[in-house]
Protein backbone atom coordinates (compact mmCIF):
# COMPACT_ATOMS: atom_id res chain seq x y z
CA UNK A 1 0.00 0.00 0.00
CA UNK A 2 1.16 3.50 -0.80
CA UNK A 3 2.16 5.82 2.03
CA UNK A 4 0.50 8.82 0.41
CA UNK A 5 -2.44 7.39 -1.50
CA UNK A 6 -5.05 4.86 -0.39
CA UNK A 7 -6.95 3.01 -3.11
CA UNK A 8 -10.07 1.00 -2.40
CA UNK A 9 -12.45 -0.75 -4.77
CA UNK A 10 -16.03 -1.86 -4.10
CA UNK A 11 -17.45 -3.48 -7.20
CA UNK A 12 -17.33 -0.95 -10.02
CA UNK A 13 -16.73 2.07 -7.73
CA UNK A 14 -13.25 3.09 -6.58
CA UNK A 15 -12.20 5.46 -3.82
CA UNK A 16 -8.90 7.32 -4.14
CA UNK A 17 -7.91 8.89 -0.81
CA UNK A 18 -5.10 11.39 -0.38
CA UNK A 19 -3.13 10.22 2.63
CA UNK A 20 -0.31 12.46 3.82
CA UNK A 21 -1.75 13.42 7.21
CA UNK A 22 1.58 14.75 8.47
CA UNK A 23 1.46 17.35 5.68
CA UNK A 24 -2.34 17.76 5.58
CA UNK A 25 -2.43 15.89 2.27
CA UNK A 26 -0.30 18.53 0.54
CA UNK A 27 0.33 17.66 -3.10
CA UNK A 28 4.03 16.83 -3.18
CA UNK A 29 5.72 15.91 -6.46
CA UNK A 30 5.74 12.26 -5.40
CA UNK A 31 2.04 12.27 -4.57
CA UNK A 32 1.21 13.98 -7.86
CA UNK A 33 3.15 11.36 -9.79
CA UNK A 34 1.51 8.52 -7.92
CA UNK A 35 -1.88 10.04 -8.54
CA UNK A 36 -1.11 10.31 -12.26
CA UNK A 37 -0.21 6.63 -12.43
CA UNK A 38 -3.35 5.62 -10.56
CA UNK A 39 -5.54 7.78 -12.82
CA UNK A 40 -3.96 6.22 -15.92
CA UNK A 41 -4.86 2.76 -14.66
CA UNK A 42 -8.41 3.83 -13.82
CA UNK A 43 -8.93 5.39 -17.25
CA UNK A 44 -7.99 2.13 -18.95
CA UNK A 45 -10.18 -0.10 -16.77
CA UNK A 46 -13.60 -0.37 -18.40
CA UNK A 47 -15.01 -2.20 -15.37
CA UNK A 48 -14.60 0.90 -13.19
CA UNK A 49 -17.77 2.98 -13.51
CA UNK A 50 -17.26 5.83 -11.03
CA UNK A 51 -14.45 7.38 -9.00
CA UNK A 52 -14.54 9.08 -5.59
CA UNK A 53 -11.66 11.34 -4.58
CA UNK A 54 -11.42 12.19 -0.89
CA UNK A 55 -9.02 13.12 1.91
CA UNK A 56 -9.19 13.03 5.70
CA UNK A 57 -12.05 13.93 8.03
CA UNK A 58 -10.42 17.19 9.13
CA UNK A 59 -8.74 18.20 5.89
CA UNK A 60 -9.14 17.32 2.23
CA UNK A 61 -5.93 18.89 0.94
CA UNK A 62 -3.78 21.87 1.93
CA UNK A 63 -2.70 22.44 -1.67
CA UNK A 64 0.89 22.52 -2.89
CA UNK A 65 3.58 21.30 -0.50
CA UNK A 66 5.06 24.58 0.75
CA UNK A 67 8.03 22.84 2.39
CA UNK A 68 8.94 21.25 -0.92
CA UNK A 69 8.54 24.57 -2.77
CA UNK A 70 10.64 26.37 -0.15
CA UNK A 71 13.45 23.91 -0.68
CA UNK A 72 13.54 24.99 -4.34
CA UNK A 73 13.36 28.71 -3.57
CA UNK A 74 17.03 29.34 -4.39
CA UNK A 75 16.47 28.05 -7.91
CA UNK A 76 13.24 29.93 -8.57
CA UNK A 77 12.79 31.43 -12.03
CA UNK A 78 10.00 32.24 -14.40
CA UNK A 79 10.58 28.94 -16.17
CA UNK A 80 10.48 26.84 -12.99
CA UNK A 81 7.23 28.48 -11.89
CA UNK A 82 5.75 27.96 -15.35
CA UNK A 83 6.68 24.29 -15.24
CA UNK A 84 5.25 23.90 -11.74
CA UNK A 85 1.95 25.44 -12.82
CA UNK A 86 1.78 23.20 -15.88
CA UNK A 87 2.51 20.15 -13.74
CA UNK A 88 -0.52 20.89 -11.56
CA UNK A 89 -2.66 21.83 -14.56
CA UNK A 90 -1.98 18.63 -16.48
CA UNK A 91 -2.75 16.53 -13.39
CA UNK A 92 -6.10 18.24 -12.92
CA UNK A 93 -6.78 18.00 -16.67
CA UNK A 94 -6.24 14.27 -16.30
CA UNK A 95 -8.87 14.09 -13.56
CA UNK A 96 -11.33 16.10 -15.64
CA UNK A 97 -10.72 13.90 -18.70
CA UNK A 98 -11.30 10.55 -16.97
CA UNK A 99 -14.00 8.61 -18.84
CA UNK A 100 -15.75 7.82 -15.57
CA UNK A 101 -17.69 10.37 -13.51
CA UNK A 102 -15.50 11.68 -10.69
CA UNK A 103 -16.96 12.74 -7.35
CA UNK A 104 -15.02 14.87 -4.88
CA UNK A 105 -16.02 14.04 -1.30
CA UNK A 106 -14.67 16.94 0.76
CA UNK A 107 -14.40 17.14 4.54
CA UNK A 108 -12.37 19.84 6.25
CA UNK A 109 -10.43 22.38 4.25
CA UNK A 110 -9.60 22.26 0.54
CA UNK A 111 -7.20 25.14 -0.11
CA UNK A 112 -5.12 26.21 -3.09
CA UNK A 113 -4.24 23.23 -5.26
CA UNK A 114 -6.58 21.11 -3.14
CA UNK A 115 -9.48 23.33 -4.13
CA UNK A 116 -8.33 23.26 -7.77
CA UNK A 117 -8.33 19.45 -7.61
CA UNK A 118 -11.94 19.61 -6.40
CA UNK A 119 -12.86 21.93 -9.28
CA UNK A 120 -11.53 19.38 -11.78
CA UNK A 121 -14.00 16.74 -10.55
CA UNK A 122 -17.42 16.33 -12.14
CA UNK A 123 -19.35 16.50 -8.87
CA UNK A 124 -18.58 17.89 -5.44
CA UNK A 125 -20.12 16.73 -2.16
CA UNK A 126 -19.20 18.56 1.03
CA UNK A 127 -19.31 17.58 4.68
CA UNK A 128 -20.71 20.23 7.01
CA UNK A 129 -17.17 21.09 8.16
CA UNK A 130 -15.84 21.63 4.63
CA UNK A 131 -14.10 24.91 3.76
CA UNK A 132 -12.98 25.89 0.25
CA UNK A 133 -10.42 28.53 -0.62
CA UNK A 134 -8.13 29.78 -3.35
CA UNK A 135 -5.95 31.69 -0.94
CA UNK A 136 -2.78 32.16 -3.00
CA UNK A 137 -3.18 35.93 -3.38
CA UNK A 138 -2.47 36.28 0.33
CA UNK A 139 1.11 35.10 -0.18
CA UNK A 140 1.74 37.06 -3.36
CA UNK A 141 0.69 34.39 -5.84
CA UNK A 142 -2.55 33.39 -7.57
CA UNK A 143 -4.23 30.01 -8.28
CA UNK A 144 -2.29 28.81 -11.32
CA UNK A 145 -3.39 25.16 -11.29
CA UNK A 146 -6.55 25.98 -13.23
CA UNK A 147 -8.34 27.93 -10.52
CA UNK A 148 -8.66 31.19 -12.44
CA UNK A 149 -10.29 29.28 -15.31
CA UNK A 150 -12.42 26.53 -13.75
CA UNK A 151 -13.93 28.51 -10.87
CA UNK A 152 -15.49 31.25 -13.07
CA UNK A 153 -16.93 28.57 -15.36
CA UNK A 154 -18.49 26.90 -12.36
CA UNK A 155 -19.87 29.76 -10.23
CA UNK A 156 -19.70 32.78 -12.52
CA UNK A 157 -17.12 35.51 -13.02
CA UNK A 158 -18.17 37.94 -10.28
CA UNK A 159 -18.24 35.39 -7.45
CA UNK A 160 -15.04 33.76 -8.69
CA UNK A 161 -13.27 37.13 -8.66
CA UNK A 162 -14.44 37.69 -5.09
CA UNK A 163 -13.03 34.36 -3.94
CA UNK A 164 -9.77 34.60 -5.87
CA UNK A 165 -8.96 38.30 -5.46
CA UNK A 166 -9.69 38.38 -1.72
CA UNK A 167 -8.39 34.91 -0.96
CA UNK A 168 -11.22 34.48 1.55
CA UNK A 169 -12.38 30.88 2.12
CA UNK A 170 -16.04 29.88 1.97
CA UNK A 171 -17.72 27.36 4.25
CA UNK A 172 -19.89 24.48 3.09
CA UNK A 173 -23.25 26.27 3.25
CA UNK A 174 -21.94 29.22 1.23
CA UNK A 175 -20.27 26.87 -1.25
CA UNK A 176 -23.66 25.22 -1.78
CA UNK A 177 -25.35 28.58 -2.35
CA UNK A 178 -22.65 29.53 -4.88
CA UNK A 179 -23.02 26.26 -6.79
CA UNK A 180 -19.49 25.23 -5.91
CA UNK A 181 -20.85 22.01 -4.38
CA UNK A 182 -24.05 20.14 -5.16
CA UNK A 183 -24.83 18.83 -1.68
CA UNK A 184 -23.83 19.29 1.97
CA UNK A 185 -24.09 16.24 4.23
CA UNK A 186 -23.24 15.37 7.85
CA UNK A 187 -19.53 14.67 8.24
CA UNK A 188 -20.05 11.04 9.23
CA UNK A 189 -22.23 10.41 6.17
CA UNK A 190 -19.92 11.89 3.52
CA UNK A 191 -18.44 8.73 2.03
CA UNK A 192 -21.74 6.88 2.30
CA UNK A 193 -23.47 9.64 0.33
CA UNK A 194 -20.65 9.69 -2.21
CA UNK A 195 -20.82 5.92 -2.69
CA UNK A 196 -24.61 6.01 -3.09
CA UNK A 197 -24.23 8.69 -5.73
CA UNK A 198 -21.46 6.78 -7.49
CA UNK A 199 -23.60 3.65 -7.63
CA UNK A 200 -26.12 5.50 -9.77
CA UNK A 201 -23.56 5.65 -12.57
CA UNK A 202 -22.62 2.01 -12.09
CA UNK A 203 -26.21 1.02 -12.93
CA UNK A 204 -26.26 2.98 -16.20
CA UNK A 205 -24.88 2.04 -19.63
CA UNK A 206 -21.17 2.80 -19.60
CA UNK A 207 -20.78 4.05 -23.16
CA UNK A 208 -23.68 6.50 -22.86
CA UNK A 209 -22.33 7.99 -19.63
CA UNK A 210 -18.76 8.27 -20.90
CA UNK A 211 -19.81 9.79 -24.22
CA UNK A 212 -22.15 12.32 -22.63
CA UNK A 213 -19.42 13.42 -20.21
CA UNK A 214 -16.90 13.82 -23.02
CA UNK A 215 -19.36 15.85 -25.12
CA UNK A 216 -20.15 18.21 -22.25
CA UNK A 217 -16.45 18.77 -21.54
CA UNK A 218 -15.37 19.23 -25.14
CA UNK A 219 -18.47 21.00 -26.36
CA UNK A 220 -18.08 23.84 -23.89
CA UNK A 221 -14.82 24.75 -25.65
CA UNK A 222 -16.19 24.51 -29.21
CA UNK A 223 -18.41 26.72 -31.30
CA UNK A 224 -21.98 25.40 -31.41
CA UNK A 225 -22.13 24.06 -34.98
CA UNK A 226 -18.99 21.94 -34.51
CA UNK A 227 -20.17 20.71 -31.12
CA UNK A 228 -23.51 19.63 -32.59
CA UNK A 229 -21.74 17.80 -35.42
CA UNK A 230 -19.60 15.95 -32.88
CA UNK A 231 -22.68 15.12 -30.83
CA UNK A 232 -24.40 13.62 -33.88
CA UNK A 233 -21.33 11.57 -34.80
CA UNK A 234 -21.18 10.18 -31.28
CA UNK A 235 -24.88 9.35 -31.44
CA UNK A 236 -24.13 7.23 -34.48
CA UNK A 237 -21.45 5.33 -32.56
CA UNK A 238 -23.48 4.80 -29.39
CA UNK A 239 -26.51 3.84 -31.47
CA UNK A 240 -24.75 0.67 -32.62
CA UNK A 241 -23.89 -0.49 -29.09
CA UNK A 242 -25.39 -3.46 -27.27
CA UNK A 243 -26.63 -1.30 -24.40
CA UNK A 244 -28.43 1.10 -26.76
CA UNK A 245 -30.39 -1.77 -28.32
CA UNK A 246 -30.93 -3.43 -24.94
CA UNK A 247 -32.26 -0.21 -23.41
CA UNK A 248 -34.86 0.30 -26.09
CA UNK A 249 -35.87 -3.36 -26.15
CA UNK A 250 -36.25 -3.42 -22.36
CA UNK A 251 -38.39 -0.28 -22.55
CA UNK A 252 -40.69 -1.85 -25.15
CA UNK A 253 -40.89 -5.11 -23.20
CA UNK A 254 -41.46 -3.25 -19.91
CA UNK A 255 -38.57 -4.93 -18.09
CA UNK A 256 -35.35 -3.87 -16.42
CA UNK A 257 -32.49 -3.60 -18.95
CA UNK A 258 -29.47 -5.87 -18.63
CA UNK A 259 -26.62 -3.51 -19.52
CA UNK A 260 -23.21 -5.02 -20.18
CA UNK A 261 -21.14 -1.88 -20.64
CA UNK A 262 -20.77 -2.54 -24.38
Amino acid sequence: MSESLIYQRDGSVVVVQLHRPERKNALSAALRQELRERLNAIAQDRTIRAVIVTGGEDFFCAGADIVEISADSKNVSGETEYNRARDFQTLFDQIEALPQPVIAAVAGFAFGGGCELVLACDFRLAAENAVFGLTEVRVGAFPAGGGTQRLPRLIGTAKAKEMILTGEPVKAAQALALGLVSKVVPQGKLLEEARNFACKFAALPRLSVETAKMLINRGSEMELASALQLEARCAGIVGTSHDFREGFLAFLEKRKPAFTGN
